[in-house]
């Protein structure tokens, strides 16, 4: 796990898992305003890639909260590359994975958290989302709020878990086989980092679509 001081900034203390992520924030940044300049009818190989990675996306959206699928796209698109460029970062050398950082993790649980709730005021207004909460019965209160809470903790400590765990494990591999498998364990990295890109993303997904349709869901038929 990184997360060695770098330098601060004032009274903030900068880690290089602060500056990873903000690169790949400005990364996923520079890649959407280079394929959206020169839209054309007759697309190139990046607005191709760009188009079929939004397709991809807009349709498991689509596939779990079909009303707003529109609505909450721009978020769980964003959530979801980031996800996957942070968790695959560790593939190149003498970079480490912003996700294998408790910090970051937490500050993902803690955008998903609020997110959830600003989408369900959004769509619903104040009054009627607060109300979901005391059905079908306000001695259900407090295990909705604890149930908000444990969920948000479990998104952060699943996610750096599962990293760390990840790159633990490929490097003991890699200290008694030395370099007799780097292939199985590259691709044993690919494919847990998309699954664990996939499931943090896919379960903020239900939870915003939960919230935003929570008033239907409740409503006698």
């Amino acid at each position: 796990m990184e997360n060695e001081f770098t330098f601060a900034l004032g009274p903030l203390a900068i880690s290089a898992s602060i500056i990873t992520t903000w690169g790949i924030m400005l990364v996923i940044t520079a890649i959407a305003w280079l394929s959206t300049r020169h839209l054309a009818m007759l697309p190139g190989a990046l607005q191709t890639t760009v188009e079929g990675i939004v397709a991809t996306i807009d349709e498991a959206v689509s596939a779990v909260a079909p009303e707003h699928g529109r609505q909450i796209m721009p978020f769980i698109a964003s959530l979801w590359l980031f996800l996957i460029i942070a968790n695959l970062l560790s593939l190149i050398p003498g970079l480490h994975s912003p996700t294998q950082d408790l910090s970051v993790t937490s500050a993902l649980a803690i955008v998903v958290f609020f997110s959830v709730h600003w989408f369900g005021i959004k769509t619903q207004g104040l009054k009627k989302y607060l109300h979901h909460y005391l059905k079908p019965s306000p001695i259900l209160l407090p295990f909705h709020i604890i149930s908000e809470l444990t969920r948000t903790l479990a998104l952060a400590i699943r996610l750096f878990g599962n990293m760390m765990s990840l790159e633990m494990a490929a490097m003991l591999v890699l200290l008694v086989a030395g370099f007799l498998a780097p292939i199985p364990i590259l691709m044993l990295h690919i494919i847990e980092a998309l699954v664990q890109a996939y499931i943090f993303g896919m379960l903020a997904l239900v939870y915003v679509a939960g919230a935003i349709q929570s008033q239907q869901l409740n409503s006698p038929e």
